[in-house]
């Protein structure tokens, strides 16, 4: 008996010596800090004595959401641009400063000191940076326990992590955050293995475009929206970047083999919990649809959720991006709405560069060939990330390809990659290579039990069978002006789109009308003696949530 007393006691002591000696290694192993509120950037908070406040005269609008896991939808059939401002929940962001870790990590846990009164709502959102230098999408934690806490997975492991905070108000006491603990635990060796470095291409999928229009408004992401404005916008918050910068960027090409690349800066159409583009399991909302069909299509043009949008309305078209005016009418020379090809460029491997004309350009023309004398065949908007696949050329004569057929000049962007491989010969600007339009990939297919069909083919002007359907159904629209623009276009340079003629015209359709699509023809630059711009609000009306700039109604999401 003693000597199993005396067993029992060193495995005792011997068990608390371990832990002595490795629980504290542990808890220093997890990564913890408070970010500096009063360095945050976003629009509808502002941070004062280090407490940040949701500030209705800065705040951007969506529809009131049904808090139904299930997407159902409230009763109601109003369009994007009717929905009740009774319904309108001003919602904050607040983009934290980001915070470089020792090891890499796949779960971040967050506390906030908030004060949230009846009718108001404080949470964040959490990204990574991987180690190809991109950002994760936006994932926001899941609420834990306790007040204010939240854990949120990030799909792969990361060695910066970024906060965002998140902030609604339907009246009364505004929420506060007085502040913010992140705590990233270390990745397990299998976690933190980095992938093999083999080049993939990003998501591509056909979806229906329109214009954002909104001149004088403000974005989801602070951005004051100009006139001919270049910059996208996409039905979910987790790639909304932050102002002024180009995390998260699209390729967009039209029927008529125009493209543009450009960031995105606004959160819509209809919807803002709908990343399409994801697999079915990640999707935020609508899981029951296939990856790359936007649920607004589906509700459109297949009755998806009683045919409704996850605010209750019946979706006026099957959108799934808007386009700032200047990518609509300059860029891709679109006179209506139309089917467009988009590539999400986050979702590859391939290098992003990031374009930077300092300030003396809103775009660069992207060339078919690397010779500015060559075709141009679209443009790369100012402070939007392009895929680098190889360079050609030393010095000044340096050109990246961005794509196939596609180059802009080496010094047109940040720091130009130094470890792609040179290109192969490239094409002549006018052969076939190079001015094929971009092809769709395979319609996803439908789920067994699913109501939901994917896109009919669309013909040579854009426009699919199932719209033209619609056109005799009489699709309702919201537009209350033509979405073409008579006023000359921002570029009138030289060398500038040697590849299309006309301005566009004044056509008569709406600019929301899906039943009317843009012709297969590219209309170019108007000429400098065009009758000034409309002053429209664009083609969907602003919703006012407080004393603020207008907005429009679903350009944030709310928790």
């Amino acid at each position: 008996m003693r000597a199993g007393l005396r067993g029992v006691g060193l495995l005792a002591v011997t068990g608390a010596l371990v832990a002595a000696a490795v629980s504290p290694a542990s808890a220093a192993e997890s990564a913890t800090w408070q970010p500096d509120l009063s360095a945050g950037e976003g629009t509808g908070v502002v941070v004062v004595d280090g407490t940040a406040r949701f500030d209705a005269d800065t705040a951007v609008g969506a529809p009131a959401e049904d808090p139904s896991e299930a997407g159902e939808a409230t009763p109601g059939d109003a369009t994007e641009s009717s929905a009740d401002p009774a319904e309108i929940v001003p919602t904050g962001l607040l983009t934290l400063p980001s915070r470089p870790l020792d090891r890499p990590t796949t779960e971040v846990d967050s506390t906030l000191v908030t004060d949230a009164a009846p009718g108001s709502t404080a949470g964040i959102d959490v990204r990574g940076k991987r180690a190809d230098g991109g950002w994760t999408e936006w994932i926001p934690a899941t609420p834990g326990d306790a007040p204010g806490s939240g854990r949120t997975e990030l799909p792969r492991a990361v060695d910066e992590v970024q906060g965002r905070i998140v902030l609604t108000s339907t009246g009364g006491t505004p929420p506060t955050v007085r502040g913010v603990t992140l705590s990233a635990a270390p990745a397990s060796e299998s976690e933190a293995e980095s992938d093999p470095m083999t080049e993939a291409g990003p998501r591509s999928y056909s979806v229906f475009a329109t214009r954002e229009g909104l001149v004088g408004g403000t974005t989801a992401n602070g951005h004051k929206i100009a006139n001919r404005d270049r910059f996208v916008a996409l039905p979910s918050r987790r790639a909304l970047s932050p102002n002024g910068k180009s995390d998260y960027s699209v390729k967009v090409c039209a029927p008529n083999k125009r493209c543009a690349f450009a960031p995105v800066w606004d959160i819509g159409p209809w919807n803002t919990q709908d990343d399409y583009w994801n697999p079915s399991p990640e999707r935020q909302r609508f899981k029951d649809l296939p990856q790359g069909v936007p649920q607004a299509q589906a509700a459109f043009r297949n009755g998806h959720n009683g045919g409704k949008d996850q605010f209750g309305r019946r979706p006026a078209n099957p959108a799934g991006i808007d386009l700032g005016d200047g990518i609509f009418w300059d860029a891709l020379g679109l006179k209506d709405n139309s089917q467009v090809q988009v590539d999400y460029l986050w979702t590859g491997s391939v290098r992003l560069s990031t374009v930077s004309t300092e300030g003396s350009e809103d775009e660069v023309d992207v060339h078919a060939s690397p010779d500015a004398g060559s075709p141009v065949v679209g443009i790369a908007a100012d402070s939007a990330d392009v895929p680098v696949e190889c360079t050609q050329g030393t010095g000044e004569q340096a050109w990246l390809r961005i794509g196939e057929g596609q180059y802009i000049p080496a010094n047109a962007v940040e720091s130009a990659p130094t470890d792609v491989p040179a290109c192969g010969p490239a094409a002549p600007a006018d052969s076939p290579a190079t001015l094929a339009a971009p092809s769709a990939p395979s319609a996803p297919g439908d789920k067994a039990g699913d109501a939901v069909a994917t896109d009919p083919p669309a013909d040579s002007a854009g426009e699919s069978a199932g719209e033209k359907a619609a056109d005799k159904a009489g699709a309702a629209q919201k537009a209350t002006g033509p979405a073409t623009d008579p006023t000359p276009g921002p570029a009138d340079k030289t060398t500038q789109k040697s590849t299309t003629s006309d301005a566009p015209g004044t056509g008569t359709s709406t600019a929301d009308d899906p039943t009317t699509s843009a012709p297969a023809e590219a209309p170019g630059p108007a000429s400098p003696t065009a009758p000034a711009a409309p002053t429209d609000a664009g083609t969907r009306q602003a919703a006012t949530p407080g004393t603020g700039a207008a907005q429009r109604a679903p350009s944030v999401a709310t928790p």
